[in-house]
């Protein structure tokens, strides 16, 4: 057998590159060395961390988390070790054990330290950091850009895919998870989102959070890139990065022993021995590679074909599996007291409640001359029960929050929570949801300020492909309701674009929209609000119990936006993924708006 010399250097160098890429995997991303904390030799601390450190390495491995701590005040060390969900535990042992090496040479004489690598992290201190959030980022980011074309969807289902993962790392025990979105018809986003394992799910959801708020910022139209800090980690590639789905490695196991090689023959037969090794490995990738791109285009095709999932009569009898007993109930609200009232709309009244493990909940009472209350409250239930979205209410835990509490920080942070929850509805979740009552009563926010999309009984389930509705039964809120619904019964989700937009001037303004009225010209929020933007008097809309200390772009930006939504000619509102992306970019040039609904002139 003859074989090119060309050919084998080919070879070689393909191996060496693949090498080179798995020794990258495991560099160090994160140094963090105490510049003021410091212990001298062999002081009590020293021994103490020399005990610490074995530990660490030993149990970390077991189930890819541990943490301990070693000695007494002033001399006591805590520690903690964890590798990431995806690593084996011999690739965990490993990173672990450089880790521990590379702590003291590189952080020499510190009382505290923390080292984060691809596949674990170490840390220790003096003192107490156990259940404790640092978002304090840090980022490694892709030089190569998506192009402009897709840079939209790109960003979009970015965000989409890490709102997921991180809801699910949150709460779960690893506080891990991984996955991937369509991008293109050939390329999926994969993504990766962990936390420490000592954080509460609040905390893991909030450092994730701060993470993939930053992506806007650092990272726009990359096409990978790593946010982190001692607290968490994310990640995304246009490649399949996870440790335990890519295909094994065609290089040799570290320690494992070389191919025998054959004592006689000549240097051509040792040519063909490397390559009878190299190459079987090089084409069991690629047919591997092949196979993957064919069964996934066939999921795709089946995937679109698909048709929608629409709520039928089963669905609504599923509900019973909900339901709690009433007795529980009543003991958790204190048998539905005034004291637990919390608010009253037309199907009923909301109360507060706790149950006996301690965790709060909101609980709703139909009231009884509610002939039509049953449907739309088990409508709601099998709809919650289906949906799955940080920014769509669970019916867990009601926190009333103060209106001199929301500075411009916690407004600006809940009208993005808004965006992204009716994002979900429109256009990521299984179902195609218009929400068709989009108010203030019915964004409830978390003891974080995140708001939650509540009361589903009014919504509508589209097709994938459909793009409005008609009804002669025309429920909802005046003052949110768009002209076309509210006259003609017509609903779309630029229905729901309409409402987000009378409740971003709420938000900015402080005022609401049904009690609003400027008495010298007789003028609503909405007519208020286009006359000083034509004017150039827009920030003069902003509640005045707000400080100087906000963003006057910021303010602008969702003036503008809140305008843009609540324009009459439905084609000319912005669909909800127009709207996240000028919230999140400011690179994006936004339309100019013209007059509103319902202009008082």
């Amino acid at each position: 057998m003859y074989v090119h010399r060309s050919s084998i250097m080919h070879l070689m160098i393909i191996y060496l590159c693949l090498l080179l890429f798995h020794n990258h995997v495991q560099a160090q991303l994160l140094q963090i060395c105490s510049s003021t904390a410091k212990y001298t030799s062999n002081s009590q601390f020293q021994t103490n961390l020399n005990l610490l450190l074995p530990s660490l390495l030993s149990n970390g491995p077991r189930d890819g988390f541990f943490n301990t701590t070693v000695g007494t005040s002033p001399d006591i060390v805590y520690g903690l070790v964890q590798c990431r969900g995806d690593a084996s535990t011999e690739d965990c042992r490993r990173c672990l054990n450089n880790s521990v090496v590379d702590v003291i040479r590189k952080c020499p004489n510190r009382k505290e330290a923390t080292l984060r690598y691809d596949l674990c992290i170490i840390r220790y201190s003096n003192t107490l950091f156990f259940s404790q959030v640092d978002s304090n980022p840090r980022g490694i980011f892709n030089v190569k850009y998506v192009s402009d074309a897709d840079a939209n969807r790109f960003n979009r289902q970015l965000g989409n895919l890490f709102n997921n993962l991180s809801t699910t790392a949150a709460s779960v025990a690893t506080k891990f998870d991984l996955g991937s979105i369509d991008y293109t018809d050939l390329n999926d986003i994969y993504g990766l989102v962990t936390c420490t394992r000592d954080l509460s799910a609040t905390q893991c959801l909030s450092c994730l959070q701060r993470m993939i708020s930053l992506l806007p910022s650092c990272c726009e139209n990359r096409i990978g890139a790593q946010v982190f800090s001692p607290s968490c980690h994310i990640i995304y590639e246009l490649f399949p990065f996870f440790q335990n789905s890519s295909p094994s490695p065609p290089w040799p196991v570290q320690g494992s022993p070389p191919p025998p090689q054959s004592n006689s023959g000549t240097g051509h037969g040792k040519s063909v021995n490397v390559v009878a090794i190299v190459v079987p490995a090089i084409v069991a990738v690629i047919l591997a590679a092949i196979c993957a791109y064919f069964i996934t285009r066939r999921i795709r095709k089946n995937r679109k074909k698909r048709k929608p999932e629409l709520i039928y009569e089963d669905d609504i009898r599923s509900g019973k599996s909900l339901q709690f007993d009433l007795d529980m109930i009543r003991t958790a609200t204190n048998d539905f007291s005034d004291a637990n009232k919390l608010g009253e709309g037309g199907f009923g009244t909301v109360y507060k409640g706790e149950l006996l493990d301690g965790q709060e909940i909101a609980v709703k009472r139909l009231a009884t001359n509610s002939g039509q209350g049953s449907l739309e409250f088990k409508n709601e239930f099998v709809l919650l029960h289906k949906l799955q979205h940080r920014n769509l209410v669970k019916v867990l835990g009601f926190f009333p929050a103060r209106k001199a509490a929301l500075d411009w920080e916690r407004r600006y942070k809940i009208i993005g929570g808004i965006a992204r929850g009716l994002l979900y509805l429109h256009e990521d979740s299984r179902l195609r949801i218009i929400h068709r009552d989009l108010k203030a009563g019915n964004i409830l926010l978390d003891e974080e300020m995140n708001a939650k999309i509540s009361d589903f009984g009014m919504a509508k389930l589209f097709g994938v492909d459909q793009t409005q509705g008609n009804t002669s039964r025309i429920v909802g809120t005046h003052g949110y309701m768009a002209p076309e619904y509210a006259m003609h019964g017509k609903f779309s989700v630029k229905s729901d674009v309409f409402s987000f937009g009378v409740l971003v001037l709420e938000i900015i303004s402080g005022q609401k929209i049904n009690s609003f009225y400027e008495s010298e010209l007789g003028e609503d929020l909405l007519s208020y609000g286009w006359r000083q933007w034509q004017e150039g008097n827009a920030l003069e809309l902003i509640d005045p119990t707000l400080t100087e200390c906000y963003s006057r772009n910021e303010v602008m930006r969702c003036i503008h936006i809140g305008l843009l939504c609540v324009q009459e000619d439905v084609a000319r509102r912005p669909t909800m993924a127009s709207v996240v992306l000028m919230l999140n970019s400011y690179s994006v040039t936004i339309p100019i708006p013209t007059a509103p609904a319902f202009f008082v002139k």
